[in-house]
C-alpha cells in the first residue's frame, strides 16, 4: 500500500467510526494527546464551537455527546475532494465533507402498498464543511495529531 493510501484510510476510519459512533474505533486513530478543533465558518471568520484533547476524551464525546440514531436510522458521512501531502513521518488531509441522515421507511404490516419500488425512506443533508487532519507515523501507522473540524452551518451542543 502506497503511504498517500495508508493516509487516506485513516479518514476512511475516521468517517466510519463517526458514523457509527463508535469512540473506541474513533479515538484507536489519534495519538494519545490527540486534539480535534470544531469551528464554525461564519462567513469567513472561524468561531471556535468546541475542543477534544486525549484520546479519551474523544472516545467519549463520539460515543455519549453526538446524537444517537433514530431507529431504523443511519447516517453517512461523505468526503470528497482529499488534498493529501506527506513529507516524511508526517502528513495533511484536507478534504470537504457532507454528512446525511438517513431513515428508513416502516414496512407496514401488510407489506409494502401496491406499485411501491425502490428505497424507502428518507435521506437528507445535515452537516458540510472540512476536515483537516494533521497526521504523525508512529511506528509504521498514521494516527491524527491534529483534526480541525471546520462547519459550514452553526451548530448547537
Amino acid at each position: 500500500m502506497t503511504q498517500e493510501l495508508a493516509v487516506q484510510q485513516v479518514l476512511a476510519h475516521y468517517v466510519r467510526a463517526h458514523d457509527q459512533r463508535d469512540g473506541v474505533a474513533m479515538a484507536a486513530l489519534f495519538t494519545p494527546q490527540g486534539r480535534v478543533d470544531i469551528l464554525y465558518n461564519n462567513a469567513g471568520k472561524l468561531e471556535p464551537m468546541g475542543e477534544l484533547v486525549g484520546r479519551e476524551t474523544i472516545a467519549n464525546a463520539v460515543a455519549h455527546m453526538m446524537k444517537p440514531h433514530p431507529a431504523r436510522g443511519w447516517s453517512h458521512n461523505a468526503t470528497d475532494g482529499l488534498l493529501i501531502d506527506i513529507d516524511g513521518d508526517h502528513a495533511t488531509v484536507d478534504a470537504q465533507f457532507m454528512v446525511f441522515n438517513i431513515v428508513g421507511a416502516a414496512r407496514p404490516d401488510t407489506g409494502w402498498p401496491q406499485g411501491a419500488t425502490g428505497a424507502q425512506g428518507t435521506i437528507t443533508p445535515i452537516e458540510s464543511g472540512y476536515y483537516r487532519q494533521s497526521l504523525v507515523r508512529v511506528n509504521g501507522q498514521w494516527l491524527i495529531e491534529a483534526l480541525r473540524i471546520i462547519h459550514n452551518l452553526p451548530m448547537a451542543f
